[in-house]
C-alpha cells in the first residue's frame, strides 16, 4: 500500500511563491499541489498550468473550504498574511506563512496561542536558522557558554533599495511575476522593518530566547514615505539591552549582510554570515569556532519549505523559525515603527 501524499495549498502566488516555493513543492514526490488561491483569473490559470494544480480560486474562504488539505502556504501581501494564517489554523492545518508573519503583534500573539492550541506547526521561512551552523549558534548559546547574555548588536543590510523605493526589482525580468512594489514600498505595511529587518529578528530570536519589552528608534524613509533606515534601542524582559541597524541600500548584485553578536557574562558569540564565520570567544581563553562550509553561510531558500512538508508528515525534524519567534519580530517592529513615529520609547 502506498502512503498517502502530504496535501498542500497556497495562496498569493506572486514572484517569490512561484520562483520558489511551488517548484520545491512540485519536485518533491510525497507532495501533491491539491489548490491554488491568487488573484487575477489570467495569472490564476498561468499558475495552474505551469504547476499541475487542478483547483484554483481568488477566494481564500473558497480554498479552505474547497479542498482537503494538510498543509497551506501563505505568500500573500504582508498585510493578510495574520488573518490567512489564523483561518488555516482554525481549520487544522499547518502552515508555513511568509515574512513577516503579520503586521499586527496582537494578531501574532493570537497565531502563538492558536498554535499551541490546535497543535499545529507555524513555520516562518527565516532561511537563515535553517542551516547548521545556525543550529549549533542556538546549542552554543543555550547551553550556557557565553553565561547569561547582557547585550546584544545586530546588523542587517540588503541589496533590496529600488524595490522598496517603488521600482522594479533588478534581476527578476524573466521570472513567471516580478515583485509587486505596492507590497514592498507603501509606508502602511511595507518598508525594511516589515520586508527585511525581521530576517534580523528571527534568527536573533531564533538563537536566544530573548522577550522584548520596550523599544527606541529613528527611521530613515524613502521618497514614499516607507522606511529604508532603522536605528532601533531594544530592552528584554531580563534587562538585556539590544542595538539594531537595518538598511535597504547595498549595492545590487552584492551579497546580503547580516551580523549577530552576543555579549554574555562569560563572553560572546559572533555570528556573521556575509564572511561565513561563527566563533565563541570566552573570558576565560577556551574559544570555540563553529566550521562553515564555504559557500554554506548564504540564505537558505530550499530548506524551510522542505522542512514544512517534513512536519506536515510528521517526522522528527526541527522547525527552526516557530511561531513564537515570528512572533517576537513583529512585536520589535511594531514597536519600532510606533517609536519612529512618536518619539517615545515604546513598550510590547
Amino acid at each position: 500500500m502506498t502512503e498517502r501524499k502530504t496535501r498542500i495549498g497556497i495562496v498569493g502566488v506572486g514572484w517569490w511563491a512561484a520562483s520558489n516555493h511551488l517548484p520545491i513543492l512540485k519536485a518533491r514526490s510525497d507532495v501533491e499541489l491539491v489548490g491554488v488561491c491568487r488573484l487575477g483569473q489570467a495569472e490564476l490559470h498561468q499558475v495552474q498550468e505551469q504547476f499541475g494544480i487542478a483547483y484554483g480560486t481568488e477566494s481564500f474562504d473558497e480554498l479552505l473550504g474547497a479542498v482537503p488539505m494538510d498543509g497551506i502556504i501563505v505568500a500573500s501581501p504582508h498585510r493578510f498574511h495574520g488573518q490567512q494564517t489564523l483561518k488555516a489554523l482554525d481549520q487544522g492545518l499547518h502552515v508555513l506563512v511568509e515574512k513577516p508573519m503579520t503586521v499586527d503583534a496582537a494578531e501574532a500573539r493570537a497565531i502563538v496561542a492558536l498554535t499551541a492550541e490546535r497543535k499545529r506547526h507555524v513555520v516562518v521561512p527565516y532561511g537563515w536558522n535553517f542551516r547548521p551552523y545556525f543550529a549549533e549558534a542556538r546549542r552554543l548559546i543555550a547551553s550556557g557558554s557565553i553565561g547569561t547574555i547582557k547585550h546584544v548588536s545586530a546588523v542587517m543590510a540588503s541589496p533590496i533599495g529600488e524595490l522598496m523605493s517603488g521600482h522594479a526589482m533588478p534581476g527578476t525580468e524573466n521570472e513567471l511575476f516580478r515583485p509587486n512594489p505596492e507590497t514592498w514600498a507603501n509606508p502602511q505595511n511595507g518598508g525594511y522593518g516589515w520586508g527585511q529587518l525581521v530576517h534580523l529578528l528571527g534568527g536573533l530570536f531564533y538563537l536566544a530566547d530573548l522577550a522584548p519589552e520596550r523599544v527606541f528608534a529613528f527611521t530613515g524613509k524613502s521618497d514614499l514615505g516607507a522606511d529604508l533606515f532603522n536605528a532601533v534601542s531594544v530592552q528584554f524582559a531580563s534587562g538585556a539591552t539590544a542595538a539594531l541597524s537595518g538598511a535597504a541600500t547595498v549595492p545590487d548584485g552584492k551579497p546580503f549582510q547580516v551580523d549577530l553578536r552576543f555579549y554574555g557574562s562569560e563572553g560572546m558569540l559572533l555570528l556573521d554570515v556575509e564572511r561565513e564565520r561563527c566563533v565563541v570567544q570566552r573570558l576565560d581563553g577556551h574559544d570555540i569556532t563553529v566550521p562553515i562550509e564555504p559557500g554554506t553561510g548564504a540564505y537558505a531558500c530550499i530548506e524551510p519549505v522542505n522542512r514544512f512538508v517534513d512536519l506536515c508528515r510528521g517526522l522528527p525534524v526541527e522547525n527552526a523559525g516557530p511561531a513564537l519567534v515570528g512572533a517576537r519580530a513583529v512585536e520589535v517592529v511594531e514597536a519600532m515603527l510606533r517609536s519612529a513615529k512618536s518619539g517615545n520609547a515604546e513598550r510590547i
